[in-house]
Formats: C-alpha cells, structure tokens, sequence
C-alpha cells in the first residue's frame, strides 16, 4: 500500500459492509425474505448440531417397527428397514449442505479470479477462458457431473469436484462482466500508472464493484448445488448408502412408495424447503443491495 492511501473497504453503494443489523433488519421487513432466511437458519442449525438432537441414529433399526407413520415416537414415520426418517433428515442436512457450501466456495474463489483476470488481461487470454467457459456451459449440469462421475466413481470428493467445475465457468463469467465495465474507469487507470501491482489493481480496485453481483451470484450457486448434490445422490452417483443423503433416501424409498410414502415425502420436502428457502434469502440479499 502506499504512503497516504487508505485501506480498502468495501461498501455497497456506499453503505458500509460492516452493518449486519442494518442487513438483518432489511432483510425481516418483507416477509418472504425473512421467511427464506429463518429456515435457511433453522437447517444451518441442523446441519451443526443434528448428530447431536436426533431422537435415533442415522442407521439405527427397529425391525418390529418398520413401516410406521408418523406417530409421537416417529415424528415422520419409519421406512422399510425400520429407521427413523426424521432422525435421518436432520443428520442428512450436514452432508448435503456442507458438500453443496464448500464446493460452492470453491467455485466462488475460482471463478472470482478467473473473472477478474479474464476482465482486465482481455485479449487472447479473455478469448480461450471463455470459449472454454462456453464448452463447459454447452451441457447440462447434471449431464456434466454424470460424464466427470462416471470417470472418477461415486465418491463425496468426486461430488465436490463436479460443483466447482460445473459453476466456476457460471461464477467467472459474471465476475467478468463487471470487470470489463470497470477496467477502464479513471481510478483504475490512475493505480496502473501509479504503478500498482496487477494483483492490487485487481483485488483492490477492481474486486469491490463485483462484490453485490458476486454474492446474488453466489448464492444462487448454493442453491442450486443442493440440487445438484441432491440429484447425483438419487442416481446413486452421489454420497453412497448408508448415509442418510436427502437424494439417496428418496431413491431408497420410490420402490416402496405405495406402502410407505412418507419415507419418500420427508426427505423430498426438505430438498425442496432448503432450496426454496435459499433462493427466497437470494433475493433478499438482492433487494437490500439494491436498495442501499
């Protein structure tokens, strides 16, 4: 840094990113956002502390009670092997979302830098990472993940991978918009004749305009690498049995849906809440930037 500038602090429109109560606030006073965002929360917690509030194991089996509704000693009934599907939702939540969170990171950081490279190079370098970008985007998500999987095996790390190569190219494109706006602005130019580093240039002055579109962005991500992570474990490409992943315990329980529905209803509602939830929190993240 040089001598007299100041240290870098991003704000939105010129509303400081240090007010989370002014965010919260924003945030509770449409009830749909706060609705999103209270049952965003509520799985959070599950995914944290589920392991430890589950009435039964994840794998525990009552054979004499197989089957069962939903009944005060089974909140949301039993399967066919006996286990308690509510125990078995609230400790699935901590796979699905820490796989769908961290790989959604992953490809947060990946494709913030690829963007903002590809942004400010421009030039042959813009023109192969996006024709590449393009050759990634030419087939469906999931398609992809089965092609990538169907290479490396069934494996958690194998479903991590396939969430940053599926959305990298998604996230570094958007990063990439805002930087090619933002590249020929007077105080860009003003750091490069300073003689500022590429790496200043870009993370100092060029990343703060990306941050509001970044993080829609990258919440949008997240919600649908739920999906994602919920789909690949109903085709069994996904976290392997026993596990309670949400995707896997509906394909376990379609074979039985007629005598025992609720053990397919339950885990299926939920992959449904969280993402709704997820894209409802979205939007109010969208609206608050927008409004400040």
């Amino acid at each position: 840094m040089k001598p007299g500038k100041k240290p870098l602090k991003i704000t939105f429109s010129g509303v400081s990113s240090s007010r989370p109560s002014e965010f919260i606030k924003h945030l509770y006073n449409r009830p749909v956002s706060a609705f999103g965002a209270t049952v965003f929360f509520i799985f959070c917690v599950m995914a944290l502390v589920g392991p430890y509030i589950a009435p039964y194991g994840a794998n525990d089996q009552i054979a004499s009670e197989a089957g069962q509704p939903p009944s005060p000693d089974h909140w949301f009934g039993t399967d066919n092997l006996g286990r308690d599907v509510f125990s078995r939702v609230i400790i699935g939540a901590r796979d699905i979302l820490v796989l769908a969170g961290f790989g959604t990171l992953i490809a947060v950081l990946f494709g913030t830098c690829i963007g903002l490279l590809s942004g400010y190079l421009g030039s042959w370098f813009d023109e192969g990472v996006m024709r590449i970008s393009d050759s990634l985007l030419a087939l469906p998500a999931v398609l992809l993940a089965l092609l990538l999987l169907g290479t490396m095996g069934p494996s958690r790390r194998g479903v991590l991978i396939v969430i940053v190569i599926v959305y990298t190219p998604i996230v570094a494109r958007v990063v990439r918009s805002v930087a090619l706006s933002v590249r020929k602005r007077g105080y860009v130019e003003i750091a490069r004749l300073q003689g500022e580093a590429r790496g200043e240039i870009l993370f100092r002055e060029i990343f703060p305009s990306t941050v509001p579109a970044l993080t829609v962005e990258a919440a949008l991500r997240f919600s649908y690498a739920i999906f994602l992570v919920a789909s690949l474990g109903f085709l069994g490409l996904g976290v392997q049995p026993p596990n309670p992943d949400w995707g896997l315990m509906v394909q376990e329980a379609r074979e039985h849906v007629s005598q025992i529905p609720w053990a397919m209803f339950f885990p299926a509602g939920a992959i449904a809440l969280v993402v709704i939830a997820v894209n409802l929190f979205s939007d109010g993240i969208k609206r608050y930037l927008q409004d400040s």
